[in-house]
């Protein structure tokens, strides 16, 4: 299951859906391409406000500055992965602080 958790300053992405096999899992490769879009985008518009760790399946997006922009690409990437947990709910968990 993918556990996704969200505070003010961090949000904290780990494990694998189990949808299907790796490699071809859809809700895997639903969450991966919703938040490497955004951090993408972030980055893009307004690099320093987020930094990122990836390490072996685990992602943390930390918030090193607020700015309009980024929070609302963040929440917007949430709505995403809600939408995402409506559905498959027995393959993502968010929690929110």
């Amino acid at each position: 299951m993918i556990k996704v958790e969200v505070s003010r300053n961090k949000i904290s992405i780990k494990g694998h859906a189990n949808y299907s096999d790796y490699g071809s899992d859809i809700v895997c490769a639903s969450v991966s391409s919703t938040v490497l879009t955004t951090i993408n985008a972030i980055m893009l518009i307004c690099g320093d406000t987020i930094s990122v760790i990836q390490s072996d399946g685990n992602m943390q997006i930390l918030i090193q500055k607020e700015n309009d922009i980024t929070r609302k690409l963040l929440d917007n990437m949430i709505r995403c992965l809600k939408e995402i947990e409506i559905n498959y709910g027995k393959n993502i968990k968010i929690r929110e602080e």
